[in-house]
């Protein structure tokens, strides 16, 4: 069967920001409260935000290169009960690969995910169900 990969956007609602640990040693973080102390940055988070898009921004031509060469889509993609519905109608399965948040939608079952979803590839995040989850963890990469 093909596989078809498709992009919805998601209406004007911003997910939340994925909360990361990230371990220093005591002389970086003491020369990021001095930062912060001189009013550089206005808290430690925002430092190290502006650190990482600073380097993100370094490195944008290969993400740019990356995201082409590995057919990822970039940002946000949803999928409805309704559209795994359709794919499985067709006859098709989805290859999803995503950059960015993938969301599946909460009153999707399990076994309509098995039936519509070949594969997952998500660099950044995965929101679904933890059922959904489970039934999909041999085809997530």
């Amino acid at each position: 069967m093909p596989a078809r990969n498709t992009r919805n956007a998601v209406a004007a609602t911003k997910p939340a920001d994925e909360k990361i640990t990230v371990n220093l040693g005591y002389v970086d973080l003491g020369q990021i409260d001095l930062l912060v102390q001189e009013g550089f940055y206005a808290n430690r988070t925002d430092l190290i935000r502006t650190a990482i898009r600073n380097q993100l921004a370094v490195h944008a031509d290969a993400v740019k290169q990356a995201v082409t060469r590995k057919t990822l889509v970039l940002g946000i993609q949803h999928f409805s009960a309704d559209e795994l519905r359709a794919v499985k109608k067709a006859g098709q399965t989805l290859q999803i690969r995503v950059l960015g948040l993938a969301t599946i939608a909460p009153d999707v079952s399990p076994a309509l995910a098995l039936a519509a979803i070949d594969s997952v590839v998500v660099l950044g995040a995965l929101h679904a169900s933890p059922a959904v989850k489970a039934a999909l963890a041999s085809r997530i990469r």
